[in-house]
């Protein structure tokens, strides 16, 4: 498109920071030490999690790049930068989730596909930019529309990214409609992240940003926003992206017979340690982050250091100095929540970590029960191993 376009190869990369752990090269994934994650309560932009599918999309000519919005509606429109930053400007703390986060870990019960995310294909950031219900009313759709007169209801974003799974296409994914034109579900066309201009990798120029949904909903490199009677064709929509039970296989899948996933399940994981640790003190701090989708609250965040038999709460906070209470107004209903508790461990220990919202949803105990196919929504207690004494390295 004019202004914005998609390389056909990867020799215009852009830089990142050394200690990312790549875990696909071509297209280019990557994610922070775990540690990295809770050393700030916004994620620096150098330590958010890279997700892409294809080469990284080059801007050549900002005053030409705009969006069109377009299909079931009234008055379609092309947009610029200039019309979109003439918008009210909004910013949005929002925690960005991959759903295939800790799927290394579930890939240990029984193999799964996909890309070996650890823990870390997860951050929280100051999003800025306009409201997607501001954006439609331009186009004749009113707050809180379910259909509009055309028959549609559903909002398709069409990303310039062009990748291997769309057969060369782009990609592309959707949301409800009453979500997008709702100004309380936050759905912004972002042009900032921590206030700055979005950078390549996170979607310069503009990206959308669905707060409380997986990541995969969340479209960089935006070319149109389309306004259609059924949800989202596009293979990260119909053939990717699905929870199936542990009985499914490639063999017997039926796409068809589940719906794409959008809000997150609740998660928590340690941050503080590493699967496997050797400490020198028997006093130690355990922490780490507690997010859950949909905008719900941590109600709580429960410890244990004998494997799951015995529980202590953990302290929970946003900001620092700052309390926190689930779904209070002074907290980021979209972002995540830090949690720590001291605890004196015996000599060998197998300290466990699980979240519980808003909604009483919690943690399921074992990953062998929510085990599936693409290795999606491992939200199993997080568990890492601690003994007491001297490293042998």
């Amino acid at each position: 498109m004019p202004g914005l376009t998609a390389p056909s190869n990867y020799s215009q990369e852009p830089p990142r920071h050394p200690s990312l752990r790549i875990n696909a090269k071509e297209p280019f994934n990557a994610e922070p030490p775990r540690s990295a994650l809770i050393s700030s309560y916004v994620t620096p932009v150098d330590f958010f999690y890279k997700r892409n599918h294809g080469p990284i999309p080059i801007v050549d000519d900002i005053s030409r790049y705009s969006v069109f919005v377009r299909g079931l509606v009234e008055c379609p429109k092309e947009l610029f930068m200039a019309d979109i930053r003439k918008l009210p400007k909004y910013e949005v703390t929002a925690t960005l989730q991959c759903a295939g986060n800790r799927r290394t870990a579930m890939s240990k019960t029984k193999t799964v596909k996909g890309v070996g995310w650890d823990v870390s294909a997860i951050g929280n950031a100051v999003w800025g930019g306009a409201k997607l219900s501001d954006v439609l009313e331009l186009v004749g759709v009113p707050n809180l529309t379910t259909t509009t007169s055309s028959g549609g209801k559903h909002v398709e974003f069409v990303s310039v990214d062009k990748c291997k799974e769309e057969n060369g296409g782009p990609y592309k994914a959707s949301i409800p409609l009453i979500q997008a034109s709702n100004p309380e579900a936050d759905v912004l066309l972002a042009y900032e992240m921590n206030g700055e201009a979005l950078n390549r990798d996170h979607g310069y120029p503009l990206r959308v940003v669905v707060p409380g949904v997986i990541g995969a909903r969340s479209v960089k490199w935006l070319e149109s926003i389309n306004i259609i009677a059924e949800e989202c064709q596009g293979f990260f929509m119909q053939k990717d992206y699905k929870m199936f039970p542990p009985s499914v296989n490639w063999e017997n899948i039926d796409w068809s017979s589940r719906r794409p996933q959008m809000d997150f399940p609740v998660q928590c994981v340690i941050c503080s340690l590493e699967d496997v640790n050797v400490v020198k003190e028997q006093k130690i701090t355990i922490s780490g982050y507690a997010v859950s989708g949909g905008g719900r609250g941590i109600e709580r965040v429960d410890i244990s250091i004998d494997g799951g038999k015995t529980w202590v709460e953990a302290s929970r906070y946003q900001k620092p100095g700052l309390p926190y209470i689930a779904d209070d107004i002074s907290c980021d209903k979209w972002a995540w929540v830090f949690f720590e508790a001291r605890a004196e461990i015996p000599k060998n220990a197998e300290i466990v970590a699980k979240a519980v919202d808003t909604s009483a949803n919690v943690q399921p105990e074992s990953v062998e029960v929510i085990w599936n196919l693409r290795g999606i929504n491992n939200t199993s207690w997080h568990r890492v191993q601690v003994r007491v004494g001297h490293s042998s390295l």
